[in-house]
C-alpha cells in the first residue's frame, strides 16, 4: 500500500430551495464511495459539503411562504441532512454558505483579487422587470440562446450547448417572475478578469486535472475567448453585500464554491485541523471536487483562477459526471420518475440504489440510466443471489454443528490467495472512479465462491458419516471468501458491511486485513442481510412520485390544465357524467413569480369567481388570455399549492406543435354546462 495521503474531497453544494432527488444522489453516492474507499485504505481523508443558501430564488420562495430566508434555508438544511444521512452518505462536515466563515473567505478572496487588479468596474445595461420593479437575476430571465438558438434557456448559460453569456444577450427574453418583457436599465457592476489567468488555466487543464472530454469542451471556450465574469448583483438580493459597495451583493456563484473552504474551516475550528495545510499554495495535500458536467465552467475556469489570484492552491482535480435518466428518459413528475430521496427510502434500502449506481459509474461524463427492470435484476441476482447467498449457505452449518466456531485452517489457501490478489485491481478501479469495473470484478469473485460451494456441496457432506470436519472446513472457507467480498463492497454497501461485521464478530473491515483469514474464530448466528426487491416496491416508488396534477416544476404541465396527458385507463359513462365541465371567462391572468410554466387565472363561472393555476405560460402571455372563454372542470377538489389554492382545471390540448386552450364557440356564456 502507498504511504498515507492527506485528501480533502467535496461535492457540489445542493441548492437550499428544494428536496434531494435521485438525480442529485448520483454525485453524492459517487463521492461517498470514493471517500469511504480512501478511508478504508487508511488514508487521512475528509469529505465536506454545504447547502448553497443564497440567491434570488430563495429570497422569492421565502417571501411566498411567509418565511424569512434564514427560516427557509434552516428548514431545507435539516431536510438535506436527513436525506443524506439515511442514504449513508457520510460527510465529515455539512455546513451552509450563509455562514460567518463563508462571508470571511468571500470578502478575503474578493479583496485580494481587487488589490491585484483582477476586478474591474463599469456601468452596464441590465435587464429590469418593470412589473416587479427589480433587476432580474440571470436565472429569472428566459429566452433563446444567442449562440445556438435553443429556446427556453436561462439568462446565464445554455443547457443545450453549454455557452455562457450576459442576460442581455438572450433573444426574445421574458421575465420568469412576471412574464413581462424586461426593459433595460443602467447599473454599476463588478467583474472578475478571467482572461488574466488564461495561460495558467491552459497549463492546469493540460496537466490532467480534468477528464479529456471536459478538456475538449473547454477548448471551445478558450477559442471563443475568456470573458470577464460579472460577480455582482443589485439589491434586492439574498446574499453577502460587497464591502464598500452599498446595495451591491456577491453573485451566488461567487460565494458557492467558496463554501467548500468555509465548511472545511468550520471543521478545522471544531477539530484542531490546520486549514492552511490543505489550502495554501505550497500544500502537499490533495483536493478533489466532484461535480456535474453542467457546472464545469464555474469549477474548471473561474474557481481555479479565483483561487490562484487570491493566493490559494488550485484543486488537484475536478471530476465531472453525467446526468441521470430513468428508463431512458429525463426524470418526469407526471411519469413518477422524478423520485425524491425520501420517497425512495420509504420503500427500499439505500444500499440497493448505491450498488446500482456503482455498477453504472465510471470516469466518464456520459449520462447514466436507471432502468427499473435492470435495477431489480442486478440487486436480486448480484447482492442477494450471489453475495448474501454465500453466507446464508454456510453459516447455518457452522452455528448449528460447530457452536459458531470456524475451522483452524483454510481448506483452499490457493483460492483464498486469488481473492486477495484481486484486491490490487479492485483498488485501482475504485481509485480511478471506475466503479462499474470494480463491481464486475467483485461479482466475478462471488461467482467463483459460489462455484466452490456448489462443487463441495456441504449439505451433502453433512449427511455422510465421518465428513464433519470437511463440512466445517468448506463452510469456513466459504465464509472467509464472503468476508473478503464484504470488505471489497464496503465503500458501496456500508450498512450491509456493518451487519456483516456484527455477524462475523470482527472489527470494522479494513484493506489491511485482507491477508489474515478468520481461523478458529467464533461467529454469531446468521440473520438475513438483504431481501429480494419486488417490482411492486419499485412501482410503489413510482406511484408515490407521480403527480397526476403536476406542480410548477413539471416538465409537461402544472396543475390547472389538462394537456399532453395520455389515456391510462378506460372509464365508464357513469364515471364521465360525474365531471362537471363549465364554460368560464378569464377575467384576469397573471404570471406566477417563481414558476416557469404557471399562469394564475381568475375565472368567471357566471356569478362565481374561481382561481386556477394553469401550466400554459409557454403558449400564452397573460395579456392574450384576459377576456377569453374556456372550459374548466368545475367540481375538481381544490388543491393547495405553494402559490395558493387551485380551484379547478382548465382544459387544453398539447403536443409537439404546442399548447392550445379549449375555446367554446361564440355565443357561449360563463357558467353554461358543457354537454
Amino acid at each position: 500500500m502507498n504511504a498515507t495521503r492527506r485528501i480533502l474531497v467535496t461535492s457540489a453544494l445542493p441548492y437550499a430551495n428544494g428536496p434531494i432527488h435521485i438525480g442529485h444522489l448520483v454525485e453524492y453516492i459517487q463521492t461517498d464511495i470514493w471517500v469511504r474507499f480512501q478511508k478504508q485504505r487508511g488514508h487521512e481523508c475528509y469529505y465536506v459539503c454545504a447547502d448553497d443558501a443564497h440567491g434570488t430564488p430563495i429570497m422569492l420562495r421565502a417571501e411566498q411562504e411567509g418565511l424569512t430566508p434564514e427560516q427557509l434555508i434552516g428548514q431545507i438544511w435539516q431536510e438535506h441532512q436527513a436525506d443524506f444521512a439515511d442514504f449513508l452518505i457520510e460527510f465529515d462536515n455539512y455546513y451552509s454558505t450563509h455562514s460567518p466563515e463563508n462571508r470571511h473567505y468571500a470578502e478575503l478572496i474578493y479583496s485580494r483579487l481587487d488589490a491585484t487588479g483582477h476586478i474591474s468596474r463599469r456601468v452596464i445595461t441590465q435587464a429590469y422587470d418593470p412589473e416587479k420593479q427589480m433587476f432580474l437575476p440571470d436565472r429569472f430571465i428566459k429566452g433563446e440562446c444567442p449562440r445556438c438558438g435553443a429556446a427556453d434557456q436561462y439568462g446565464d448559460s445554455c443547457e443545450s450547448c453549454g455557452a455562457t453569456y450576459a442576460p442581455t444577450d438572450l433573444k426574445n427574453p421574458r421575465s420568469v417572475i412576471s412574464g413581462a418583457t424586461p426593459i433595460t436599465k443602467e447599473s454599476l457592476h463588478f467583474f472578475f478578469k478571467l482572461a488574466d489567468f488564461e495561460e495558467m488555466l491552459g497549463s492546469w487543464i493540460a496537466s490532467g486535472s480534468i477528464q479529456p472530454q471536459m478538456a475538449n469542451k473547454l477548448n471551445e471556450w478558450f477559442t471563443a475567448g475568456l470573458q470577464e465574469w460579472d460577480i455582482s448583483r443589485d439589491a434586492p438580493y439574498w446574499g453577502f453585500e460587497i464591502p464598500d459597495a452599498p446595495g451591491k451583493y456577491f453573485y451566488v456563484w461567487l460565494d458557492a464554491p467558496i463554501g467548500y473552504m468555509a465548511s472545511f474551516q468550520n471543521y478545522c475550528d471544531r477539530t484542531g485541523l490546520r486549514f492552511n495545510d490543505f489550502w495554501s499554495p505550497d500544500s502537499t495535500a490533495e483536493v478533489y471536487h466532484f461535480i456535474g458536467k453542467d457546472i464545469a465552467y464555474f469549477h474548471i475556469l473561474f474557481w481555479p483562477a479565483e483561487l490562484t489570484g487570491a493566493g490559494f492552491r488550485k484543486p488537484t482535480a475536478v471530476h465531472c459526471h453525467g446526468f441521470l435518466t430513468v428508463d431512458g428518459q429525463k426524470m418526469s413528475k407526471s411519469r413518477g420518475t422524478f423520485i425524491k430521496a425520501r420517497t425512495y427510502l420509504q420503500h427500499l434500502r439505500p444500499e440497493y440504489l448505491r450498488y446500482y449506481f456503482a455498477t453504472k459509474l465510471n470516469d466518464g461524463i456520459d449520462d447514466l440510466d436507471l432502468n427499473f427492470d435492470d435495477f431489480l435484476q442486478r440487486v436480486n441476482s448480484d447482492l442477494v443471489g450471489k453475495v448474501v447467498n454465500i453466507a446464508s449457505r454456510c453459516a447455518s452449518f457452522i452455528t448449528r454443528r460447530f457452536d459458531g466456531q470456524l475451522a483452524s485452517s483454510l481448506a483452499e489457501p490457493v483460492l483464498y490467495a486469488e481473492f486477495v490478489v484481486a484486491s490490487d485491481s479492485i483498488a485501482q478501479a475504485y481509485e480511478q472512479r471506475e466503479f462499474g469495473r470494480a463491481m464486475r470484478e467483485i461479482m466475478a469473485l462471488a461467482d467463483r465462491a459460489n462455484q466452490y460451494i456448489d462443487e463441495k456441496k456441504p449439505w451433502a457432506l453433512a449427511k455422510q458419516p465421518g465428513s464433519v470436519t470437511e463440512v466445517q472446513a468448506v463452510c469456513s472457507m466459504g465464509l472467509n471468501l464472503f468476508r473478503l467480498l464484504a470488505l471489497y463492497l464496503k465503500p458501496v454497501l456500508p450498512g450491509v458491511a456493518a451487519q456483516v461485521e456484527q455477524f462475523l464478530q470482527i472489527a470494522p473491515l479494513s484493506w489491511n486485513d485482507l491477508a489474515r483469514p478468520l481461523l478458529g474464530h467464533t461467529i454469531a448466528e446468521f440473520k438475513p442481510l438483504m431481501q429480494r426487491v419486488e417490482m411492486a416496491q419499485i412501482m410503489a416508488i413510482v406511484e408515490g412520485s407521480r403527480e397526476n396534477q403536476p406542480t410548477a416544476e413539471t416538465a409537461v404541465a402544472p396543475a390547472g390544465s389538462l394537456i399532453d396527458d395520455p389515456i391510462s385507463s378506460i372509464i365508464t359513462i357513469d364515471d364521465f357524467t360525474k365531471i362537471d365541465l363549465r364554460v368560464a371567462r378569464i377575467v384576469k391572468a397573471e404570471a406566477v413569480a417563481g414558476a416557469d410554466k404557471l399562469v394564475r387565472l381568475e375565472l368567471d363561472l357566471g356569478g362565481e369567481t374561481r382561481q386556477v393555476f394553469a401550466g400554459i405560460k409557454s403558449a400564452y402571455t397573460p395579456e392574450d388570455l384576459q377576456g377569453r372563454l374556456t372550459v374548466m372542470v368545475a367540481n375538481l377538489a381544490p388543491r393547495k399549492m405553494r402559490f395558493g389554492v387551485s380551484e379547478g382545471m382548465v382544459l387544453a390540448a398539447g403536443g409537439k406543435s404546442g399548447i392550445y386552450l379549449l375555446n367554446p364557440d361564440s355565443g357561449a356564456e360563463p357558467g353554461m354546462r358543457v354537454k
